[in-house]
């Protein structure tokens, strides 16, 4: 007990007791970098901080950084443009049937005869019924309760369809019509 110090003002960083001196530890090159002064002032900045919190000079932008984050966009645009190029060249090689062609939009919307807009609108109609019906055949009703909750989904599917369809009436052109 004859290392304690007596009658030292304790500050809250610093323990009451007198330890012999420890060994000098010495920081990494990265965190050493990190450590940034300002040049105005000389306080320390923040960490994260892009400006001074004494005197409010701008951080100034290190080197380093920069560098490293031109690499890293650079080296993600290569292997973004060899990934594109691997997808493009084993989509050419695939042979698809000759029915696929009659699922082309443009082909759909000269049969039909109706402009892109009530096209696209007539679509999700017909969407919006199919999830009428699959409500139908997902859920099955056991009570009252379940019954009613069913036929309420069933009701709003077929309400969307409505207005999909009310809206492709509506986006159809006056010339359109004959």
């Amino acid at each position: 007990m004859t290392e304690v110090v007596q009658d030292a003002q304790q500050e809250f960083w610093r323990s009451p007791s007198v330890v012999e001196p420890t060994a000098e530890v010495t920081l990494p090159a990265a965190a050493a970098e990190v450590a940034e002064a300002c040049t105005h002032c000389g306080t320390e900045f923040m960490i994260g901080a892009k400006f001074c919190h004494t005197c409010g000079l701008r951080r100034p932008v290190a080197a380093t950084a920069r560098t490293d984050a031109a690499g890293l966009r650079a080296r993600s645009i290569i292997f973004i443009r060899s990934w594109s190029g691997i997808v493009v060249a084993s989509w050419r090689k695939i042979s698809l049937p000759d029915w696929v062609q009659y699922l082309h939009f443009h082909r759909i919307k000269g049969w039909i005869g109706l402009p892109t807009a009530s096209l696209i609108a007539f679509m999700i109609g017909l969407g919006c019924v199919a999830g009428a019906i699959g409500v139908s055949l997902v859920y099955k009703a056991s009570n009252l309760a379940e019954f009613q909750a069913i036929q309420m989904w069933r009701i709003e599917w077929l309400l969307a369809a409505t207005a999909s369809f009310v809206a492709g009436i509506l986006l159809k052109k006056p010339s359109d019509i004959e």
